[in-house]
């Protein structure tokens, strides 16, 4: 298992030998990580994230809330994602055309 620089909790699942994935593979992560909820698991490896985030107007005197939708890579060895799941995901080079985050934790259920 590799050292991917983020202080997270081992993952226990199998890896199924992809270069996918950032703790067995050689998968790097860089950049932001976000923290979400799982919306979507119906592809395969992969994921939507949402976050919703809330933002005042000023000239309503009101708040908005806004949501942004990530797709993440889902490693074999994390796994066991459904929706909504708490789920980080952290920045990665592009995988596919929309895939450029990868999941690297599933938080506990409070």
């Amino acid at each position: 298992m590799r050292d991917i620089g983020v202080d997270v909790k081992t993952p226990v699942g199998e890896w199924d030998g992809s270069d996918s994935c950032p703790f067995y593979g050689s998968l790097r992560l860089r950049g932001q990580i976000i923290g979400g909820t799982v919306s979507s698991s119906g592809m395969t490896d992969s994921i939507v994230v949402e976050r919703e985030t809330s933002r005042y107007m000023k000239k309503y005197e009101r708040y908005e809330k806004r949501t942004r939708r990530y797709a993440a890579h889902l490693p074999s060895c994390i796994g066991g994602v459904s929706p909504g799941d708490r789920v980080r995901i952290m920045e990665c080079r592009p995988l596919s055309k929309t895939i450029k985050f990868c999941v690297i934790e599933k938080e506990a259920a409070e």
